[in-house]
Protein backbone atom coordinates (compact mmCIF):
# COMPACT_ATOMS: atom_id res chain seq x y z
CA UNK A 1 0.00 0.00 0.00
CA UNK A 2 1.22 3.48 -0.85
CA UNK A 3 2.93 4.90 1.95
CA UNK A 4 1.03 8.82 1.51
CA UNK A 5 -2.12 5.93 1.97
CA UNK A 6 -3.06 7.01 5.60
CA UNK A 7 -2.75 10.40 5.15
CA UNK A 8 -4.83 10.67 2.54
CA UNK A 9 -7.77 8.82 4.06
CA UNK A 10 -7.08 10.85 7.75
CA UNK A 11 -7.67 14.08 5.24
CA UNK A 12 -10.62 12.40 4.08
CA UNK A 13 -11.66 11.18 7.12
CA UNK A 14 -11.62 15.08 9.07
CA UNK A 15 -13.01 16.67 6.21
CA UNK A 16 -16.44 16.88 7.79
CA UNK A 17 -15.77 16.62 11.32
CA UNK A 18 -12.45 18.04 12.55
CA UNK A 19 -12.44 21.13 10.73
CA UNK A 20 -13.17 24.58 12.33
CA UNK A 21 -17.30 24.23 12.29
CA UNK A 22 -17.81 20.77 12.66
CA UNK A 23 -21.25 19.07 10.71
CA UNK A 24 -24.51 19.86 13.21
CA UNK A 25 -26.89 17.02 13.28
CA UNK A 26 -29.20 18.19 10.64
CA UNK A 27 -25.95 18.82 8.41
CA UNK A 28 -25.25 14.69 8.76
CA UNK A 29 -28.60 13.57 8.22
CA UNK A 30 -29.12 15.66 5.16
CA UNK A 31 -25.99 14.36 4.33
CA UNK A 32 -27.23 10.62 5.11
CA UNK A 33 -30.33 10.90 3.36
CA UNK A 34 -29.71 9.43 -0.05
CA UNK A 35 -27.31 7.24 1.82
CA UNK A 36 -30.19 5.70 4.00
CA UNK A 37 -32.83 5.81 1.37
CA UNK A 38 -30.41 3.71 -0.78
CA UNK A 39 -29.59 0.96 2.24
CA UNK A 40 -33.82 0.72 2.43
CA UNK A 41 -33.72 0.37 -1.33
CA UNK A 42 -31.00 -2.58 -0.40
CA UNK A 43 -32.48 -4.35 1.87
CA UNK A 44 -36.11 -3.61 0.61
CA UNK A 45 -34.83 -5.77 -2.26
CA UNK A 46 -33.81 -8.85 0.04
CA UNK A 47 -37.19 -8.84 2.21
CA UNK A 48 -40.09 -8.02 -0.66
CA UNK A 49 -39.69 -11.28 -2.19
CA UNK A 50 -39.79 -13.43 0.89
CA UNK A 51 -43.59 -13.49 0.92
CA UNK A 52 -43.70 -13.38 -2.68
CA UNK A 53 -41.13 -16.67 -3.02
CA UNK A 54 -43.78 -19.41 -2.72
CA UNK A 55 -45.90 -17.61 -5.68
CA UNK A 56 -42.70 -16.95 -7.94
CA UNK A 57 -41.57 -20.38 -7.53
CA UNK A 58 -44.97 -22.35 -8.01
CA UNK A 59 -45.84 -19.80 -11.12
CA UNK A 60 -41.96 -20.85 -12.64
CA UNK A 61 -42.20 -24.09 -11.87
CA UNK A 62 -39.60 -24.86 -9.49
CA UNK A 63 -39.05 -26.62 -5.95
CA UNK A 64 -37.40 -26.16 -3.17
CA UNK A 65 -33.59 -25.94 -4.43
CA UNK A 66 -35.02 -23.26 -6.14
CA UNK A 67 -36.61 -21.51 -3.47
CA UNK A 68 -33.20 -21.64 -1.95
CA UNK A 69 -30.96 -20.29 -4.79
CA UNK A 70 -33.15 -17.19 -5.07
CA UNK A 71 -32.41 -15.93 -2.23
CA UNK A 72 -28.78 -17.67 -1.90
CA UNK A 73 -27.46 -16.01 -5.42
CA UNK A 74 -28.21 -12.78 -4.16
CA UNK A 75 -26.71 -13.48 -1.00
CA UNK A 76 -23.44 -15.25 -2.57
CA UNK A 77 -23.13 -12.10 -5.20
CA UNK A 78 -23.56 -9.95 -2.39
CA UNK A 79 -20.81 -11.48 -0.39
CA UNK A 80 -18.35 -12.02 -2.90
CA UNK A 81 -18.58 -8.51 -3.61
CA UNK A 82 -18.21 -6.88 -0.62
CA UNK A 83 -14.43 -6.72 0.25
CA UNK A 84 -14.32 -5.42 -3.29
CA UNK A 85 -16.74 -2.78 -2.48
CA UNK A 86 -14.73 -1.80 0.30
CA UNK A 87 -11.56 -1.98 -0.79
CA UNK A 88 -12.49 0.61 -3.99
CA UNK A 89 -14.58 2.80 -1.02
CA UNK A 90 -10.29 3.14 0.11
CA UNK A 91 -9.60 3.98 -3.56
CA UNK A 92 -12.17 5.80 -5.25
CA UNK A 93 -15.00 8.13 -4.66
CA UNK A 94 -17.33 6.78 -2.17
CA UNK A 95 -20.29 8.59 -3.76
CA UNK A 96 -19.75 7.25 -7.06
CA UNK A 97 -19.45 3.94 -6.09
CA UNK A 98 -22.91 3.88 -4.69
CA UNK A 99 -24.61 5.68 -7.00
CA UNK A 100 -22.75 3.03 -8.84
CA UNK A 101 -24.48 0.14 -6.72
CA UNK A 102 -27.57 1.56 -7.68
CA UNK A 103 -27.68 1.66 -11.57
CA UNK A 104 -26.60 -1.92 -11.00
CA UNK A 105 -29.13 -2.81 -9.04
CA UNK A 106 -32.30 -0.96 -10.69
CA UNK A 107 -30.91 -2.99 -14.01
CA UNK A 108 -30.92 -6.23 -12.12
CA UNK A 109 -34.77 -5.70 -10.96
CA UNK A 110 -35.54 -4.78 -13.90
CA UNK A 111 -34.93 -7.46 -15.67
CA UNK A 112 -35.56 -10.05 -12.71
CA UNK A 113 -39.21 -8.77 -13.26
CA UNK A 114 -39.28 -10.42 -16.24
CA UNK A 115 -37.68 -13.97 -15.52
CA UNK A 116 -39.72 -16.36 -17.49
CA UNK A 117 -38.12 -19.24 -15.41
CA UNK A 118 -35.96 -19.80 -12.20
CA UNK A 119 -32.80 -20.41 -13.89
CA UNK A 120 -33.56 -16.61 -15.48
CA UNK A 121 -34.75 -15.69 -11.95
CA UNK A 122 -31.36 -16.80 -10.52
CA UNK A 123 -29.47 -15.25 -12.43
CA UNK A 124 -31.02 -11.59 -12.13
CA UNK A 125 -30.91 -12.04 -8.17
CA UNK A 126 -26.97 -12.53 -9.03
CA UNK A 127 -26.98 -8.95 -10.64
CA UNK A 128 -29.34 -7.49 -7.59
CA UNK A 129 -26.66 -8.91 -4.98
CA UNK A 130 -23.88 -7.06 -6.89
CA UNK A 131 -25.59 -4.12 -6.57
CA UNK A 132 -26.99 -4.62 -2.94
CA UNK A 133 -23.37 -5.54 -2.05
CA UNK A 134 -22.05 -2.45 -2.41
CA UNK A 135 -25.02 -0.21 -1.24
CA UNK A 136 -24.05 -1.94 2.13
CA UNK A 137 -20.65 -1.70 2.68
CA UNK A 138 -20.88 1.60 1.36
CA UNK A 139 -23.21 2.92 4.04
CA UNK A 140 -21.67 2.02 6.54
CA UNK A 141 -18.42 3.01 5.04
CA UNK A 142 -19.74 6.44 4.07
CA UNK A 143 -20.69 6.87 7.93
CA UNK A 144 -17.97 5.77 9.11
CA UNK A 145 -15.74 8.67 6.94
CA UNK A 146 -18.14 11.40 7.59
CA UNK A 147 -18.77 11.15 11.89
CA UNK A 148 -16.36 10.36 14.45
CA UNK A 149 -16.76 6.72 15.99
CA UNK A 150 -18.31 8.25 19.52
CA UNK A 151 -21.41 9.86 17.60
CA UNK A 152 -21.46 7.12 15.36
CA UNK A 153 -23.48 4.68 17.58
CA UNK A 154 -26.21 7.00 17.39
CA UNK A 155 -26.05 6.86 13.58
CA UNK A 156 -25.81 3.68 13.18
CA UNK A 157 -29.00 2.95 14.54
CA UNK A 158 -30.93 5.16 12.70
CA UNK A 159 -29.04 2.55 10.23
CA UNK A 160 -30.53 -0.08 12.27
CA UNK A 161 -33.99 1.43 12.16
CA UNK A 162 -34.34 1.92 8.63
CA UNK A 163 -33.05 -1.65 8.07
CA UNK A 164 -36.25 -2.98 10.41
CA UNK A 165 -38.59 -0.60 8.78
CA UNK A 166 -37.46 -2.25 5.38
CA UNK A 167 -37.48 -5.74 6.76
CA UNK A 168 -40.98 -5.00 7.79
CA UNK A 169 -42.00 -3.01 5.30
CA UNK A 170 -40.62 -5.33 2.05
CA UNK A 171 -42.78 -8.41 3.00
CA UNK A 172 -46.04 -6.27 3.40
CA UNK A 173 -45.34 -4.13 0.52
CA UNK A 174 -44.32 -7.95 -1.21
CA UNK A 175 -47.74 -9.51 0.20
CA UNK A 176 -49.70 -7.02 -0.93
CA UNK A 177 -48.39 -6.61 -4.28
CA UNK A 178 -48.56 -10.23 -4.81
CA UNK A 179 -52.48 -10.68 -3.73
CA UNK A 180 -53.13 -7.78 -5.76
CA UNK A 181 -54.83 -9.54 -8.92
CA UNK A 182 -53.78 -6.41 -11.33
CA UNK A 183 -50.22 -5.91 -9.95
CA UNK A 184 -49.03 -9.76 -9.23
CA UNK A 185 -45.38 -10.52 -8.07
CA UNK A 186 -43.19 -9.37 -10.95
CA UNK A 187 -43.95 -5.97 -9.55
CA UNK A 188 -41.93 -7.14 -6.71
CA UNK A 189 -38.92 -6.14 -8.80
CA UNK A 190 -39.63 -3.16 -9.68
CA UNK A 191 -41.26 -1.41 -7.24
CA UNK A 192 -37.74 -0.53 -5.70
CA UNK A 193 -36.44 0.99 -9.20
CA UNK A 194 -37.95 4.61 -8.05
CA UNK A 195 -36.42 4.20 -4.58
CA UNK A 196 -33.45 3.17 -5.98
CA UNK A 197 -34.03 6.74 -8.56
CA UNK A 198 -34.81 8.90 -5.62
CA UNK A 199 -31.83 7.87 -3.98
CA UNK A 200 -29.82 8.85 -7.14
CA UNK A 201 -31.23 12.04 -6.97
CA UNK A 202 -30.43 12.74 -3.58
CA UNK A 203 -27.21 10.95 -3.04
CA UNK A 204 -25.55 13.80 -6.03
CA UNK A 205 -27.50 16.76 -3.88
CA UNK A 206 -26.20 15.90 -0.42
CA UNK A 207 -23.38 13.67 0.13
CA UNK A 208 -20.44 15.75 -0.62
CA UNK A 209 -16.81 13.44 0.07
CA UNK A 210 -13.56 14.48 -1.17
CA UNK A 211 -12.37 12.18 -4.25
CA UNK A 212 -9.20 10.38 -3.15
CA UNK A 213 -6.86 10.39 -6.14
CA UNK A 214 -4.84 7.37 -5.93
CA UNK A 215 -2.49 5.76 -8.33
CA UNK A 216 -3.58 2.08 -7.78
CA UNK A 217 -3.71 -1.51 -8.98
CA UNK A 218 -7.12 -3.04 -8.53
CA UNK A 219 -6.68 -6.86 -6.73
CA UNK A 220 -8.96 -8.11 -9.26
CA UNK A 221 -7.29 -11.82 -8.86
CA UNK A 222 -8.23 -11.42 -5.01
CA UNK A 223 -11.90 -10.97 -6.20
CA UNK A 224 -12.00 -13.66 -8.69
CA UNK A 225 -10.60 -16.21 -6.08
CA UNK A 226 -12.34 -15.40 -3.38
CA UNK A 227 -15.63 -15.12 -4.98
CA UNK A 228 -15.07 -18.81 -6.76
CA UNK A 229 -14.15 -20.11 -3.31
CA UNK A 230 -17.40 -18.82 -2.11
CA UNK A 231 -19.85 -19.90 -4.85
CA UNK A 232 -17.93 -23.57 -4.58
CA UNK A 233 -18.64 -23.74 -1.17
CA UNK A 234 -22.26 -23.26 -1.28
CA UNK A 235 -22.26 -25.25 -4.19
CA UNK A 236 -21.31 -28.27 -2.34
CA UNK A 237 -23.68 -26.86 0.70
CA UNK A 238 -27.07 -26.83 -1.95
CA UNK A 239 -26.36 -29.96 -3.58
CA UNK A 240 -25.07 -32.76 -0.79
CA UNK A 241 -27.29 -34.99 0.33
CA UNK A 242 -29.91 -34.31 -2.51
CA UNK A 243 -28.03 -34.74 -5.97
CA UNK A 244 -24.76 -36.93 -4.49
CA UNK A 245 -24.38 -38.17 -0.80
CA UNK A 246 -22.61 -36.35 2.00
CA UNK A 247 -19.80 -38.35 1.65
CA UNK A 248 -19.11 -38.68 -1.83
CA UNK A 249 -16.55 -37.76 -4.41
CA UNK A 250 -18.19 -34.71 -5.42
CA UNK A 251 -18.44 -33.64 -1.87
CA UNK A 252 -14.22 -34.36 -2.07
CA UNK A 253 -13.77 -32.48 -5.54
CA UNK A 254 -15.88 -29.13 -4.30
CA UNK A 255 -14.81 -29.11 -0.53
CA UNK A 256 -11.24 -29.63 -1.33
CA UNK A 257 -11.56 -27.32 -4.38
CA UNK A 258 -12.85 -24.47 -2.39
CA UNK A 259 -9.88 -25.31 0.50
CA UNK A 260 -7.37 -24.94 -2.44
CA UNK A 261 -9.33 -21.41 -3.78
CA UNK A 262 -9.49 -19.96 -0.46
CA UNK A 263 -5.14 -21.04 -0.20
CA UNK A 264 -4.30 -19.41 -3.64
CA UNK A 265 -6.21 -16.31 -2.27
CA UNK A 266 -4.46 -16.01 0.28
CA UNK A 267 -1.53 -16.25 -1.27
CA UNK A 268 -2.47 -13.73 -3.74
CA UNK A 269 -3.59 -11.46 -0.96
CA UNK A 270 -0.04 -11.77 0.99
CA UNK A 271 2.01 -10.71 -2.04
CA UNK A 272 -0.75 -7.98 -3.41
CA UNK A 273 0.09 -4.09 -3.20
CA UNK A 274 -3.68 -2.93 -2.71
CA UNK A 275 -5.11 -6.61 -1.53
CA UNK A 276 -9.05 -6.76 -1.33
CA UNK A 277 -8.80 -8.05 2.27
CA UNK A 278 -5.47 -6.42 3.94
CA UNK A 279 -4.29 -9.58 5.70
CA UNK A 280 -2.69 -6.98 8.33
CA UNK A 281 -5.85 -6.49 9.52
CA UNK A 282 -6.49 -9.90 11.27
CA UNK A 283 -3.67 -9.39 13.26
CA UNK A 284 -5.81 -7.22 15.58
CA UNK A 285 -8.28 -9.39 18.15
CA UNK A 286 -10.79 -7.46 17.87
CA UNK A 287 -11.37 -7.02 14.11
CA UNK A 288 -11.00 -11.11 13.96
CA UNK A 289 -13.18 -11.93 16.83
CA UNK A 290 -15.88 -9.40 15.78
CA UNK A 291 -15.65 -10.85 12.03
CA UNK A 292 -15.80 -14.36 13.37
CA UNK A 293 -19.28 -13.63 15.32
CA UNK A 294 -20.67 -11.69 12.88
CA UNK A 295 -20.46 -15.06 10.56
CA UNK A 296 -22.14 -16.81 12.96
CA UNK A 297 -24.84 -13.59 13.52
CA UNK A 298 -25.55 -13.78 9.62
CA UNK A 299 -26.68 -17.13 10.01
CA UNK A 300 -29.12 -16.67 12.54
CA UNK A 301 -30.09 -13.48 10.68
CA UNK A 302 -31.10 -14.57 7.74
CA UNK A 303 -32.50 -17.65 9.01
CA UNK A 304 -35.32 -15.21 10.47
CA UNK A 305 -35.96 -13.30 7.02
CA UNK A 306 -36.08 -16.20 4.90
CA UNK A 307 -38.00 -19.17 6.47
CA UNK A 308 -40.66 -17.25 8.09
CA UNK A 309 -43.07 -16.95 4.77
CA UNK A 310 -42.88 -20.91 4.14
CA UNK A 311 -43.79 -21.05 7.65
CA UNK A 312 -46.71 -19.18 7.84
CA UNK A 313 -47.92 -19.57 4.16
CA UNK A 314 -47.21 -23.44 3.84
CA UNK A 315 -47.53 -24.25 7.53
CA UNK A 316 -50.42 -21.62 8.30
CA UNK A 317 -52.41 -21.58 5.09
CA UNK A 318 -51.78 -17.31 5.72
CA UNK A 319 -51.43 -14.94 3.03
CA UNK A 320 -48.55 -13.49 1.61
CA UNK A 321 -49.02 -9.99 3.19
CA UNK A 322 -49.95 -11.36 6.38
CA UNK A 323 -46.97 -13.16 6.38
CA UNK A 324 -45.35 -9.95 6.44
CA UNK A 325 -48.05 -8.96 9.19
CA UNK A 326 -47.09 -11.26 11.65
CA UNK A 327 -43.26 -11.03 11.55
CA UNK A 328 -43.96 -7.40 13.12
CA UNK A 329 -42.99 -8.53 16.53
CA UNK A 330 -39.41 -9.32 15.51
CA UNK A 331 -39.07 -6.55 13.46
CA UNK A 332 -40.16 -4.36 16.25
CA UNK A 333 -37.59 -6.03 18.46
CA UNK A 334 -34.68 -5.47 15.75
CA UNK A 335 -36.06 -1.57 15.61
CA UNK A 336 -36.38 -0.76 19.18
CA UNK A 337 -32.73 -2.28 19.86
CA UNK A 338 -30.72 -1.22 17.15
CA UNK A 339 -32.50 2.15 18.23
CA UNK A 340 -31.66 2.37 21.88
CA UNK A 341 -28.55 1.08 21.59
CA UNK A 342 -26.98 3.50 19.34
CA UNK A 343 -27.92 6.40 21.49
CA UNK A 344 -26.65 4.56 24.41
CA UNK A 345 -23.58 3.77 23.64
CA UNK A 346 -22.96 7.30 21.47
CA UNK A 347 -23.75 8.48 25.11
CA UNK A 348 -21.46 6.32 27.20
CA UNK A 349 -18.78 5.03 24.39
CA UNK A 350 -19.42 1.78 25.59
CA UNK A 351 -20.94 -1.30 23.75
CA UNK A 352 -19.48 -4.75 24.74
CA UNK A 353 -22.66 -4.95 27.25
CA UNK A 354 -24.56 -4.63 24.03
CA UNK A 355 -23.06 -7.08 21.75
CA UNK A 356 -23.01 -9.86 25.01
CA UNK A 357 -26.80 -9.18 25.54
CA UNK A 358 -27.73 -9.40 21.73
CA UNK A 359 -25.66 -12.76 21.79
CA UNK A 360 -27.73 -14.10 24.91
CA UNK A 361 -30.90 -13.02 23.53
CA UNK A 362 -30.47 -14.11 19.51
CA UNK A 363 -29.68 -17.16 21.41
CA UNK A 364 -32.40 -17.69 23.42
CA UNK A 365 -35.21 -16.60 20.45
CA UNK A 366 -33.86 -19.44 18.17
CA UNK A 367 -33.59 -21.36 20.57
CA UNK A 368 -37.65 -20.99 21.51
CA UNK A 369 -38.17 -21.08 17.55
CA UNK A 370 -37.14 -24.36 17.50
CA UNK A 371 -40.21 -25.50 19.09
CA UNK A 372 -42.43 -24.38 16.49
CA UNK A 373 -44.60 -26.66 15.29
CA UNK A 374 -48.26 -25.84 12.53
CA UNK A 375 -50.35 -25.48 15.33
CA UNK A 376 -48.07 -23.26 18.09
CA UNK A 377 -50.33 -20.67 19.24
CA UNK A 378 -49.26 -17.53 17.57
CA UNK A 379 -48.97 -15.40 20.63
CA UNK A 380 -45.81 -17.49 21.85
CA UNK A 381 -44.70 -17.60 18.27
CA UNK A 382 -44.98 -13.67 18.32
CA UNK A 383 -42.63 -13.49 22.19
CA UNK A 384 -40.23 -15.92 20.58
CA UNK A 385 -39.51 -13.34 17.30
CA UNK A 386 -39.32 -10.47 19.50
CA UNK A 387 -36.73 -11.65 21.40
CA UNK A 388 -34.70 -13.09 18.72
CA UNK A 389 -34.99 -9.37 16.94
CA UNK A 390 -33.96 -7.63 20.00
CA UNK A 391 -31.03 -9.56 20.18
CA UNK A 392 -29.86 -9.13 16.17
CA UNK A 393 -30.29 -5.39 16.55
CA UNK A 394 -27.61 -5.31 19.61
CA UNK A 395 -25.38 -7.31 17.62
CA UNK A 396 -25.60 -6.49 13.66
CA UNK A 397 -24.46 -2.68 13.50
CA UNK A 398 -22.30 -2.49 16.92
CA UNK A 399 -20.10 -5.55 15.57
CA UNK A 400 -19.13 -3.07 12.70
CA UNK A 401 -18.75 -0.27 14.93
CA UNK A 402 -16.41 -1.85 17.17
CA UNK A 403 -14.31 -2.59 14.61
CA UNK A 404 -14.21 0.72 12.66
CA UNK A 405 -12.83 1.92 16.42
CA UNK A 406 -10.04 -0.12 15.68
CA UNK A 407 -8.40 1.14 12.66
CA UNK A 408 -6.63 4.24 10.64
CA UNK A 409 -8.53 6.10 8.36
CA UNK A 410 -7.38 4.85 5.39
CA UNK A 411 -8.29 0.91 6.01
CA UNK A 412 -11.84 2.28 7.20
CA UNK A 413 -13.29 1.00 3.79
CA UNK A 414 -11.50 -2.49 4.06
CA UNK A 415 -12.08 -2.89 7.71
CA UNK A 416 -15.55 -2.29 7.66
CA UNK A 417 -16.57 -4.57 4.62
CA UNK A 418 -14.94 -7.84 6.05
CA UNK A 419 -17.37 -7.66 8.96
CA UNK A 420 -20.04 -7.27 6.08
CA UNK A 421 -18.26 -10.17 4.05
CA UNK A 422 -18.42 -12.56 7.04
CA UNK A 423 -22.23 -11.45 7.81
CA UNK A 424 -23.31 -12.14 4.57
CA UNK A 425 -20.92 -15.09 4.14
CA UNK A 426 -22.44 -16.56 7.28
CA UNK A 427 -26.01 -15.76 5.88
CA UNK A 428 -25.83 -16.93 2.53
CA UNK A 429 -23.92 -20.85 3.90
CA UNK A 430 -26.90 -20.69 6.25
CA UNK A 431 -29.34 -19.97 3.48
CA UNK A 432 -28.38 -22.86 1.63
CA UNK A 433 -27.87 -25.49 3.65
CA UNK A 434 -30.43 -24.89 6.39
CA UNK A 435 -32.74 -25.14 2.93
CA UNK A 436 -31.32 -28.24 1.86
CA UNK A 437 -31.79 -29.54 5.63
CA UNK A 438 -35.80 -28.26 5.63
CA UNK A 439 -35.80 -30.06 2.29
CA UNK A 440 -35.06 -33.24 3.59
CA UNK A 441 -36.67 -33.14 6.99
CA UNK A 442 -40.02 -32.24 5.25
CA UNK A 443 -39.75 -34.75 2.40
CA UNK A 444 -38.96 -37.37 5.87
CA UNK A 445 -42.35 -35.92 7.65
CA UNK A 446 -44.39 -35.94 4.60
CA UNK A 447 -43.42 -39.55 4.15
CA UNK A 448 -44.02 -40.36 7.95
CA UNK A 449 -47.71 -38.61 7.73
CA UNK A 450 -48.43 -40.51 4.46
CA UNK A 451 -47.58 -43.77 5.78
CA UNK A 452 -49.74 -43.26 8.86
CA UNK A 453 -52.26 -42.24 6.16
CA UNK A 454 -52.50 -45.59 4.38
CA UNK A 455 -51.42 -46.11 0.17
CA UNK A 456 -54.54 -44.55 -0.79
CA UNK A 457 -53.22 -41.21 0.63
CA UNK A 458 -49.89 -41.38 -1.96
CA UNK A 459 -52.56 -41.77 -4.86
CA UNK A 460 -54.62 -39.06 -3.65
CA UNK A 461 -51.38 -36.77 -3.56
CA UNK A 462 -50.20 -37.36 -6.95
CA UNK A 463 -53.70 -36.35 -8.47
CA UNK A 464 -53.33 -33.54 -6.29
CA UNK A 465 -50.21 -31.93 -7.69
CA UNK A 466 -48.86 -32.67 -4.13
CA UNK A 467 -45.78 -34.16 -5.51
CA UNK A 468 -42.41 -32.51 -6.12
CA UNK A 469 -41.87 -29.00 -5.49
CA UNK A 470 -44.13 -26.22 -3.82
CA UNK A 471 -47.16 -27.50 -2.53
CA UNK A 472 -50.20 -25.75 -3.81
CA UNK A 473 -52.72 -26.61 -0.50
CA UNK A 474 -55.81 -25.11 -1.49
CA UNK A 475 -55.49 -28.40 -4.09
CA UNK A 476 -54.78 -31.13 -1.19
CA UNK A 477 -57.05 -33.01 0.09
CA UNK A 478 -57.45 -31.89 3.79
CA UNK A 479 -56.08 -35.06 5.15
CA UNK A 480 -52.84 -34.50 3.00
CA UNK A 481 -53.50 -31.02 3.39
CA UNK A 482 -52.66 -31.19 7.48
CA UNK A 483 -49.88 -34.02 7.05
CA UNK A 484 -48.16 -30.81 4.70
CA UNK A 485 -49.07 -28.49 7.10
CA UNK A 486 -47.32 -30.40 9.70
CA UNK A 487 -45.01 -31.22 8.01
CA UNK A 488 -43.66 -27.71 7.21
CA UNK A 489 -44.33 -26.60 10.88
CA UNK A 490 -41.91 -29.21 12.06
CA UNK A 491 -38.82 -28.49 8.92
CA UNK A 492 -39.07 -24.89 9.94
CA UNK A 493 -38.83 -25.44 13.55
CA UNK A 494 -35.61 -27.61 13.07
CA UNK A 495 -34.19 -24.83 11.31
CA UNK A 496 -34.51 -22.58 13.89
CA UNK A 497 -33.60 -24.85 16.66
CA UNK A 498 -30.30 -25.96 13.91
CA UNK A 499 -29.71 -21.69 14.01
CA UNK A 500 -29.15 -21.36 17.20
CA UNK A 501 -25.83 -23.01 18.05
CA UNK A 502 -24.15 -20.67 15.87
CA UNK A 503 -26.04 -17.72 17.73
CA UNK A 504 -24.44 -19.75 20.86
CA UNK A 505 -21.10 -19.56 18.82
CA UNK A 506 -21.25 -15.67 18.32
CA UNK A 507 -22.37 -14.67 21.93
CA UNK A 508 -19.68 -16.91 22.80
CA UNK A 509 -17.03 -15.09 20.73
CA UNK A 510 -18.24 -11.57 21.38
CA UNK A 511 -16.93 -12.33 25.84
CA UNK A 512 -13.66 -12.84 24.43
CA UNK A 513 -14.03 -8.76 22.37
CA UNK A 514 -11.82 -6.51 24.27
CA UNK A 515 -13.70 -3.50 25.24
CA UNK A 516 -12.25 -0.42 23.86
CA UNK A 517 -14.10 3.06 24.40
CA UNK A 518 -14.98 4.81 21.55
CA UNK A 519 -13.25 7.61 20.42
CA UNK A 520 -14.63 11.02 19.75
CA UNK A 521 -13.23 12.62 16.86
CA UNK A 522 -12.18 10.59 13.31
CA UNK A 523 -8.37 11.85 12.97
CA UNK A 524 -7.28 10.32 16.37
CA UNK A 525 -8.45 6.79 14.70
CA UNK A 526 -5.61 4.41 15.81
CA UNK A 527 -3.12 3.28 13.13
CA UNK A 528 -2.90 -0.44 12.73
CA UNK A 529 0.24 -1.00 14.24
CA UNK A 530 -1.39 0.69 17.67
CA UNK A 531 -5.01 -1.32 17.15
CA UNK A 532 -2.53 -4.57 16.40
CA UNK A 533 -1.10 -4.45 19.92
CA UNK A 534 -4.71 -3.64 21.67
Amino acid sequence: MATTAPATGAREARTDNSGAAPMTHRQIMEALSGLLLGMFVAILSSTIVSNALPQIITDLGGGQSAYTWVVTAALLSMTATTPLWGKLADLFSKKLLVQIALVIYVAGSIVAGLAQNPGMLIACRVVQGIGVGGLTALSQIILAAMIAPRERGRYSGYLGAVFAVATVGGPLLGGVITDTEWLGWRWCFYVGVPFAVIALLVLQKTLKLPVVKREVKVDWAGAFFISAAVSLLLIWVTFAGDKYDWMSWQTGVMVGGSILLGAVFLLVESRAAEPIIPLRLFRNRTITLASAASLFVGVAMFAGTVFFSQYFQLARNESPTMSGVLTIPMIGGLFVSSTVSGMVITKTGRWKAWLISGGALATAGLGLLGTLRYDTAYWHIAVFMAVLGLGLGMMMQNLVLCTQNQVAPSDLGAASSVVTFFRSLGGAIGVSALGAVMAHRVTDYVKDGMAELGPKAAAAMGQAGGGGGIPDMDKLPAPIRTVMESAYGHGVGDVFLYSAPFALLAFLVTLFIKEVALKSNTSSAVTSEDATAK
